[in-house]
C-alpha cells in the first residue's frame, strides 16, 4: 500500500511542526493525547525506539498507518549510543553499537535519506599480546609470528579455520550437488539471500549435530591447540561477545562457509560525526508519535485486537490497538507480562536466548601520543582486559584524543564488577603497556557496560549451543503480535541487522492489510 499524496504532506507537516525535541510531557496522558484520533482503527502499537523500532515506524508512518511508539527512555536509539558530554573540545565516542560495515546496506541507505556520511575506520595496524608488541605489517611480512603454538602464516583472525575446514568444504560439496547457492535462512551479512534457495535445517545432519557442541568443545574434538582456542575467544570478540564455551560450533562453521568472518582487513566504518545522528534523524521525522519514558509491563491480545499496558508518570496505564511490534530486546521481554503466553517454542526462544558481555571505555587525553612513530599502532588488538584499543577520534582535530576500547566476554564480565574508578585504573595501567606515554597525558575516562544497563541487561545476542533455530521462531509473527529487533535479523548484532528485521515487520503488517 503506498502514500497518498494528503498522508505524504501531512506527514512532512508534522514533522517539521515537531523538531527533534518536541517531547511529550510525562504528565499529558498518552490515553488522552491519543483519545481524539479515529479510534484504535489502523493504530500500530511499537514497543521500543531502537533502530528496529525507529525503522518500522518511520516505514508504517509514511505507509499511512497511525503508529504509537513507546520508549522506556528519554532518548531513541537504543544501543546506539554515542557520548559527548564527559568530554572535552567537542570530542564523542561510540559507546554502543559502532560499525558500518561494506555490505550494510540499510544503514548506508538511511544514512544517505538523512545526508548522513559515512567514515571509514582505520584497519588494525598494532598487535600486544603475552607481553609482546607487534606492528601488523611486520606480522603480514613474515617478519615475526605471532607467540601462539600451531599458529600459520601471516593472520591474526581465522586460525581456527583449518580444524573446522573439512565441515565447511562438506556443505560447499553438498550444495553443489544439490545445486543450491545460497542459505535462505542465515545469519550473517555476507552473501545476498538467493532465489535458489534452501532452509539451513536441510543440511546433513551430522552438520547440524554441530550445534549441539560449543566452539571450544569442537576445536578441542578436532585436535586444536588451546593456544588456538585462546586466541579465538580474542579474536572472536566482537563479532560474538560470548565465550566460546559456550557459543554454537554450527554457527562457527556456518560462519566461516559465508565467508563473511571477521578479519584483519575487514572494511568497516561509522558515521561521521556520531552514530546517534541517525536513529536522531528517524526520531526527528517521527516525533510526534514517539513517547518517552512509557516502559511496558503487560502485553494482552487476542483475535480483536492488542491491549499494551505501561508505566506513565508512575502509574500503569494502557492503550489499545490494531496490532503491535515487539523490539524490545529478548533480555527485556522475558520480564514483561504476556497474556495469553506465545506459542511453547516462542516462550522457550525467549526465556534462553544468549546475549554476551560488553564493556567499553572512552579515555581522554591531552596528546594523541599513539600517533608518533615509535607507536605499535593506532587500532591495537590485545589479549589485555580492555581486549581492542583503538583512536576514536579520527575524525576531529587535536591535540586532544579519544582512546576507546571494546572488551567482551569474561573479561567485560570481570570488569562489571568494579567500580568506575578501579576499571579507570585498570584502563589506564593496560594502556601504559601498550603506550608507556599513557600517564602522562592522561585526563580521565568513562566507561558503559551494557549488562548493566536497565533497559538492555545484555549487550547483543549470540547463538548459543543448541540456539541455531532461535533467531527465525523469535521473527515469526504470534497473532497480531510481531517481531523485530538484531537478534530476529539474518544481519544479527548489527545496526543494519536492527533496521531489516523493522523493516520486515512493517512489510508483515502491510502484507495482512
Amino acid at each position: 500500500m503506498s502514500i497518498e499524496n494528503s498522508s505524504r504532506r501531512e506527514f512532512i507537516k508534522t514533522s517539521l511542526f515537531f523538531g527533534a525535541s518536541a517531547l511529550v510531557p510525562v504528565g499529558l496522558a498518552l490515553t488522552n493525547i491519543v483519545q481524539g484520533k479515529n479510534s484504535d482503527d489502523r493504530r500500530i502499537i511499537v514497543i521500543g525506539a531502537g533502530l528496529a523500532g525507529l525503522a518500522c515506524s518511520y516505514d508504517l508512518y509514511k505507509a499511512g498507518y497511525n503508529v504509537i511508539l513507546l520508549e522506556a527512555r528519554s532518548r531513541p536509539g537504543g544501543r546506539v549510543r554515542t557520548y559527548r558530554d564527559p568530554f572535552a573540545d567537542g570530542l564523542y565516542a561510540e559507546m554502543g553499537a559502532e560499525y558500518v560495515d561494506s555490505e550494510d546496506h540499510y544503514v548506508k541507505k538511511y544514512a544517505k535519506e538523512f545526508g548522513l556520511s559515512i567514515l571509514k575506520a582505520k584497519l588494525y595496524d598494532g598487535v600486544y599480546v603475552r607481553g609482546k608488541k607487534f606492528r601488523m605489517k611486520d606480522l603480514q611480512s613474515l617478519r615475526h609470528q605471532l607467540p601462539y603454538a600451531d599458529v600459520e602464516g601471516s593472520n591474526l583472525f581465522g586460525q581456527e579455520k583449518k580444524y573446522i575446514n573439512h565441515y565447511v568444504e562438506r556443505i560447499q560439496t553438498w550444495f553443489k550437488q544439490n545445486s543450491i547457492s545460497s542459505f535462505s535462512l542465515h545469519d550473517s551479512g555476507g552473501q545476498k539471500k538467493s532465489k535458489n534457495s534452501i532452509n539451513i535445517n536441510n543440511l546433513p545432519q551430522d552438520i547440524l549435530d554441530l550445534d549441539n557442541l560449543s566452539v571450544a568443545d569442537l576445536l578441542r574434538k578436532e585436535g586444536a591447540h588451546k593456544d588456538i582456542i585462546e586466541l579465538y575467544t580474542f579474536t572472536n570478540a566482537t563479532e560474538s561477545t560470548g565465550r566460546p564455551e559456550t557459543l554454537s560450533a554450527f554457527s562457527m562453521v556456518l560462519g566461516h562457509f559465508m565467508a563473511d568472518s571477521f578479519n584483519e582487513e575487514t572494511d568497516e566504518g561509522r558515521i561521521q560525526g556520531g552514530n546517534d545522528q541517525l536513529p536522531k534523524a528517524f526520531a526527528k521525522s517521527l516525533s510526534n508519535t514517539i513517547f518517552y519514558r512509557r516502559p511496558v509491563k503487560k502485553i494482552e491480545y487476542n483475535n480483536d485486537g492488542v491491549e499494551v499496558s505501561f508505566l506513565e508518570d508512575g502509574k500503569l496505564t494502557s492503550l489499545k490497538g490494531d496490532k503491535c511490534v515487539i523490539t524490545m530486546p529478548v533480555s527485556l521481554l522475558r520480564r514483561t507480562k504476556i497474556n495469553p503466553a506465545f506459542t511453547a517454542d516462542k516462550m522457550h526462544c525467549i526465556r534462553k536466548q544468549s546475549y554476551g558481555h560488553v564493556m567499553k571505555i572512552a579515555m581522554q587525553c591531552k596528546h594523541r601520543f599513539w600517533d608518533e612513530s615509535a607507536s605499535i599502532g593506532q587500532r591495537v588488538f590485545t589479549d589485555t582486559p580492555l581486549r581492542r584499543v583503538y583512536h576514536h577520534s579520527i575524525d576531529q582535530p587535536g591535540p586532544r584524543g579519544i582512546l576507546l576500547s571494546f572488551t567482551s566476554g569474561s573479561d567485560a564480565e570481570k570488569l562489571g564488577r568494579m567500580s568506575e574508578a578501579r576499571r579507570m585504573e585498570v584502563a589506564q595501567s593496560t594502556c601504559r603497556k601498550i603506550w608507556l606515554d599513557t600517564p602522562q597525558y592522561w585526563e580521565g575516562g568513562i566507561s558503559k557496560y551494557w549488562n548493566e544497563d536497565p533497559w538492555i541487561r545484555a549487550s547483543y545476542s549470540v547463538v548459543g549451543v543448541g540456539q541455531k533455530d532461535f533467531r527465525e521462531i523469535l521473527a515469526r509473527k504470534e497473532g497480531l503480535c510481531h517481531f523485530a529487533g538484531e537478534h530476529t535479523s539474518i544481519y544479527r548484532s548489527s545496526m543494519n541487522g536492527a533496521i531489516e528485521s523493522g523493516l520486515r515487520a512493517s512489510r508483515e503488517i502491510q502484507i495482512d492489510n
